[in-house]
């Protein structure tokens, strides 16, 4: 027996978990006088070779230590393994009976940044080969001495499938037979230094338990969406108002538990197409350990939420959303993740997708790591994360959260606590790199799909084409105009003639970027209070300020957003563990709240001049921006010479203003589509008794001008008759 026990040290490796090469010595080997085959099996009694037919090729024989069992087969070719545990009899193909599973140029791509398909070729997939049905494991982990795979199937012992490392790229791969989709696992690894490390979830899991459980779940095939870039248009000419949803608390159930995706499928596709949306934003929904994260602090990057189902139930989700006429667009956190003991750091032993320097590695603002953009393998990681949510689920868009954390060095930094970049700057040049590769991969590969970027600082070009130097990104949230605006209209109407410029400023930069006016969720947590609760007044005028702010926006250049609850003027703030106050829409006020937005949206959908020059600077212009004394604004927005245009004024005092002459481009009637003070929003009924014809009589640089009564706290929006 020499030749199935010549290396002692190797075989108590095997046994003490420290063999980082299990397939030198396990299943079958050429040895002299034939072939030997090993398999090592803590807690079996007994161990033989059966061939295809089921006869017995050679029984193995227990050796020393325990659970190593050595014998010579007979037959060459295929053969499986029959084991007596003490409470059962189990027959299986051996793991370590079958050939290196991934192909040379997956391994290439890998270590260059440049696989666009990872999820399809690390992580758990159920297979077939050579006509078994198993699970295919790769994950990469360079440093690692050891990797093993371990789960129900193999009573989480770390020492019975230790997988095979493809040195090339530092991937460990194993193919176990047998067993499929539903199955636990994790990833035991011992360290660069020998140390045992905490199990690891799967990077690139398809699907995970439902927390606080950590283990990863082999799915179900995900067949790809029989149509991709169905969802609604979303170019710069094509309206586009987003309706922002964390999805466990839209609505729950009477026990409080949230409603899953075929649930919502149910009920949040139709209400936000009924109210005019173009499109739904999802608060991220890749799995996350802590509820209070809302999904921003994600373990793994490749599977959704196991809180609203499997994933399958999630791509049933989006199609049903294209069906309805709804885009679906996915936050999407490439900036930092969490230190989960489960997760990502320090997942080897070593700093793998994150930084070793904390300067560099770590968040203080959020206590999260920060991934190392300059390393191939963390780029093409996150890179085809994005790609799998567009192509394998079929989502229209990505919000990328944080991108201005990504872009500085010091970002929410003090001198000395930060490392500047090559050339001694602040910039992150490869987060720059990284942002701009994402984005044109998205370009390639999901042509249908738009890419969004919640960047708050003044950094050029954020939506502008990468060979112009841009970073690429279709659409930035415009964080200066929902801040000066949200302050704006905050005030006291008293004190607005003083702050004028609050609102006209954002003007300056309208046109800078392609915008997307964004009254999220960041501004209705943390002691922020509602958008109602925000403004001033007694409780008429707070409805009537956000009903007339509501109307400006939508008039406003950009594209909309607007987080769940806005619609009905939620009284409170968020709270992500609760659904909205939907019994608040008993109420005429918060009911007429709600019918303004569906307006405002079916409005801007129909008038292609309040949407389709939305990014450019020849689609507005001022005709009242000078008036601070009444608070009153006044503008224009064009489309097509053939297309008529819209008029949109604001009135922000509570004192109406009657006979006020503006200025307009056409004679003729203009009607008055919206005014945020009907009497069916819950507003006063004041206006203009459904429009106005012009007169003759010159004003604001216009041959012709319209005589209008403005209500008090409101925005109306006319457009020429007929159009």
């Amino acid at each position: 027996m020499n030749a199935m026990t010549d290396d002692r040290a190797a075989i108590v490796a095997l046994s003490e978990g420290r063999n980082g090469d299990p397939f030198a010595w396990l299943g079958p080997h050429v040895a002299e006088g034939g072939r030997v085959v090993r398999a090592f099996l803590p807690g079996a009694r007994a161990v033989s070779a059966l061939a295809a037919d089921g006869s017995e090729l050679g029984a193995l024989r227990a050796l020393d230590p325990p659970g190593f069992f050595a014998g010579r087969v007979a037959a060459e070719g295929a053969y499986r393994l029959r084991i007596s545990w003490p409470d059962a009899e189990q027959e299986t193909e051996d793991p370590y009976a079958f050939p290196p599973l991934l192909g040379e140029l997956d391994l290439h791509l890998i270590a260059e940044g440049r696989h666009r398909e990872i999820g399809r070729v690390l992580g758990a997939h159920a297979i077939e080969m050579a006509g078994v049905r198993g699970v295919r494991f790769a994950v990469w982990a360079p440093n690692a001495r050891r990797v093993s795979v371990v789960g129900d199937f193999n009573g989480w012992d770390g020492r019975r499938h230790p997988m095979r490392r493809r040195v090339e790229a530092g991937i460990w791969e194993i193919f176990i037979p047998r067993i499929g989709p539903g199955s636990r696992y994790k990833y035991e690894l011992l360290g660069a230094d020998g140390t045992l490390l905490p199990l690891k979830a799967d990077p690139c899991a398809g699907e995970a338990e439902r927390p606080p459980a950590t283990a990863s779940i082999v799915p179900q095939p995900l067949e790809p969406p029989a149509a991709r870039g169905d969802g609604p248009a979303h170019g710069p000419e094509a309206p586009l108002s987003i309706y922002e949803v964390h999805a466990t608390s839209w609505m729950r159930h009477a026990d409080g538990s949230p409603l899953a995706w075929d649930e919502l499928a149910d009920r949040l596709l139709p209400y936000v197409a009924g109210l005019g949306f173009t499109h739904i934003e999802l608060l991220p929904v890749t799995e996350h350990p802590f509820e209070g994260s809302w999904g921003y602090q994600p373990v793994g990057l490749f599977a959704p939420t196991s809180r609203l189902g499997p994933p399958e139930a999630f791509r049933r989700f989006v199609s049903r959303a294209h069906a309805a006429g709804l885009g679906v667009i996915v936050d999407w956190v490439p900036a930092h993740f969490p230190t989960d003991a489960h997760g990502l750091g320090r997942f080897d032993g070593t700093a793998l997708y994150e930084h070793q320097d904390p300067r560099e590695g770590f968040h203080r603002d959020w206590s999260t790591l920060i991934y190392n953009f300059g390393r191939n393998e963390v780029r093409g990681y996150l890179i085809a994360s994005a790609l799998h949510w567009l192509r394998d689920f079929g989502c229209d868009g990505l919000r990328v959260d944080a991108v201005a954390s990504m872009l500085y060095r010091d970002y929410s930094r003090e001198p000395g606590e930060w490392i500047p970049n090559v050339h001694g700057g602040r910039e992150n040049i490869e987060a720059v790199g990284f942002v701009r590769e994402l984005n044109e991969a998205v370009a390639e590969h999901a042509p249908w799909a738009m890419v969004i970027a919640e960047e708050s600082t003044a950094w050029p070009k954020v939506s502008a084409p990468v060979p112009e130097g841009g970073l690429g990104f279709d659409y930035k949230w415009n964080m200066g105009w929902m801040h000066d605006t949200l302050h704006y209209v905050s005030r006291d109407p008293i004190y607005r003639t003083h702050h004028h410029g609050e609102i006209t400023f954002g003007m300056v930069y309208a046109f800078s970027e392609r915008f997307v006016l964004p009254l999220s969720h960041d501004e209705v947590v943390h002691g922020k209070g509602s958008l109602l609760g925000k403004m001033p007044g007694d409780r008429w005028q707070r409805f009537a300020n956000l009903r007339a702010y509501l109307g400006f926006m939508w008039g406003h250049p950009g594209k909309k957003l607007l987080f769940m609850g806005g619609e009905i003027a939620q009284e409170r703030e968020w709270n992500h563990d609760t659904q909205i106050d939907w019994p608040l829409l008993d109420d005429p006020m918060h009911a007429g709240m709600q019918r303004l937005v569906r307006d405002l949206n079916h409005v801007m959908r129909a008038a292609p001049a309040l949407h389709r020059r939305d990014t450019r600077p020849d689609g507005f212009a001022w005709t009242i921006g000078d008036d601070s004394r009444n608070s009153v604004f006044a503008f224009l927005r064009l489309a097509a010479p053939e297309d008529p245009p819209a008029l949109v004024v604001s009135n922000f005092t509570p004192t109406p203003h009657h006979g006020y002459r503006v200025g307009v481009p056409r004679g003729g009637r203009w009607v008055e589509r919206v005014n945020t003070d009907a009497g069916a929003y819950g507003g006063s009924g004041v206006g203009n008794g459904g429009g106005r014809t012009a007169q003759a009589v010159p004003a604001h640089g216009h041959a012709q001008s319209l005589l209008l009564d403005l209500p008090p706290l409101a925005t109306v929006i006319l457009l020429p008759e007929g159009a």
